[in-house]
């Protein structure tokens, strides 16, 4: 089997506004949300990047070792961290993980990423689909989609649903069981487990 290069990347950018605090300290099950995504992101990559505008917000949440992208571009989304971890990570593919994913299962993410030392070069992502929709913020990019995604966010392009359509992006089909393990944390309500 080939050797997977494969770096996570968890998005910590977001306003928080619905949930009326940093999603990343809110607690899911006794454990605050950052830890959660982090403690999946550590079984299922090489190292762990965070993107944000403001690093020493988190440092007391992640304990073990991981590398900073400081957000060059704050508050335009995740599209464009993306891009910049793209550009700035030396690994083959990115995992690329929202903060406010506490029911990530490392097993099932792993058996997707098993996959992907077979797919196609010319695929540029990997990602989560449940009837018909993409779940991007749990999905595979590869190093390579830098140029197209940098080309369609010159245009104007913020929303991962319509860069998939303008790329080779080969969905990861979800049964119910896995779209619920995608439930994210938006506010209060959904913190319920």
């Amino acid at each position: 089997m080939n050797h997977l290069s494969i770096a996570a990347l968890i998005l910590l950018g977001g306003q928080s506004s619905r949930m009326g605090q940093d999603k990343a300290f809110v607690c899911y099950e006794g454990k605050p949300l950052l830890q959660r995504v982090d403690q999946a992101a550590r079984a299922c990559s090489e190292k762990v990047y965070i993107v944000t505008p403001w690093p020493e917000r988190y440092a007391t949440l992640l304990t073990e070792d991981y590398e900073v992208l400081l957000e060059r571009k704050p508050n335009q989304g995740p599209l464009v961290a993306l891009s910049q971890g793209l550009l700035e990570i030396p690994f083959e593919w990115i995992l690329l993980l929202a903060c406010d994913l506490p029911r990530l299962q490392p097993a099932i993410i792993q058996r997707w990423q098993s996959c992907l030392t077979n797919v196609s070069e010319r695929v540029l992502a990997v990602v989560p689909q449940y009837q018909s929709r993409w779940e991007p913020l749990c999905g595979f990019y590869r190093r390579s989609a830098y140029s197209q995604l940098q080309e369609f966010i010159t245009l104007g392009g913020r929303s991962f649903q319509r860069w998939f359509t303008h790329i080779p992006v080969k969905p990861i089909e979800l049964s119910e069981a896995e779209s619920q393990m995608l439930l994210n944390c938006n506010q209060p309500t959904d913190l319920k487990p």
